[in-house]
């Protein structure tokens, strides 16, 4: 194709929420809310981990690590969604735009990383438990978590450096709550293909591989909670680890759905839903899903809070 006649795209219009122009301003006071929720309970956890000794060991180290980088992948996405409920001119930057899909999934990469590594830590306590102090020690804790950032934050390079390349000629509305890559490659004014292709072999190396550890590490755990003689064994054993679960599950349930394909969408309203539920909803259950069905983390909590003169 002949691109000598094309003038290249410098902004897009984010279409977040067109059908529902008459209560944007409601749409924004519940996700402001959801996202100032999302901050305190992922910081108070983080905080409180940090602060309290008896929690100082790898399980909740891992914890506190996921709960700050849920700060950052929020960030990448939800205060520009709030400012776009608010504004009429609902633009970005191509430079915005590529900048903001970078950081949001470099921390998503990260994300899925942190929960592969909270996997093989519960397979080790669980299933190695008398060699568990000997294998996860705190060095091991500090590398893997430092390799969680590393692989993350490099993993998006190529399809950004791919997706930068494109030309974007003509349309420049991103039907889509914020900048992601099935949306602009939608828009791009050259075949797209192999885009879709790198994309789909990176995030199934990628969300496929460290979802299938976590599926053969509870598997190994499960069947060795099943050879635990007593029930309050094995009800201590799935306590340790339902938390961390929950949150596999709906995190990984969506993405799944989004990003592990090959056309480039759905439908408009289906990418939208997946959207709010990994982009939002997820980063806000994280808080209560943790400390809601863990009494360790609710217990330091309350001791913290009373330190502070918060809790009488």
């Amino acid at each position: 194709m002949d691109t000598g006649n094309w003038s290249q795209v410098t902004e897009f219009i984010i279409l977040d929420f067109p059908h529902l122009q008459g209560v944007q301003i409601y749409l924004f006071l519940l996700l402001l809310l959801i996202y100032l929720t999302t901050i305190l309970g992922n910081l108070l956890i983080f905080l409180v981990v940090c602060l309290e000794s008896r929690l100082h060991t790898p399980m909740y180290h891992f914890v506190s690590i996921l709960s700050f980088s849920e700060l950052g992948y929020t960030a990448a996405t939800i205060p520009k969604m709030l400012a776009n409920l608010l504004s009429e001119k609902k633009t970005i930057s191509f430079s915005g735009c590529l900048l903001q899909i970078y950081f949001f999934h470099s921390l998503g990469a990260t994300e899925c990383y942190l929960l592969t590594a909270m996997a093989y830590d519960r397979y080790l306590a669980i299933c190695r438990p008398l060699h568990y102090p000997t294998l996860m020690t705190p060095t091991l804790c500090a590398e893997i978590a430092i390799g969680c950032w590393l692989g993350g934050l490099a993993g998006l390079v190529v399809e950004i450096s791919l997706i930068s390349r494109l030309p974007f000629c003509g349309p420049n509305r991103i039907q889509h709550i914020f900048c992601d890559f099935p949306p602009l490659l939608g828009l791009a004014c050259t075949d797209t293909s192999i885009n879709v292709l790198v994309d789909f072999v990176i995030n199934s190396c990628k969300i496929l591989a460290t979802f299938l550890l976590i599926f053969c590490s509870y598997v190994l755990i499960i069947c060795t909670v099943f050879r635990v003689p007593s029930a309050a064994g094995k009800r201590k054993a799935f306590s340790t680890c339902a938390s961390h679960l929950t949150v596999v599950l709906i995190f990984y349930g969506s993405i799944l759905f989004m990003y592990v394909r090959l056309k480039k969408s759905y439908s408009l309203d289906y990418d939208r839903a997946l959207a709010v539920v990994y982009s939002v909803l997820t980063p806000f259950l994280n808080p209560f899903i943790y400390s809601l069905s863990n009494k360790e983390i609710k217990e330091a909590m309350r001791r913290q809070l009373k330190r502070t003169g918060i809790l009488a």
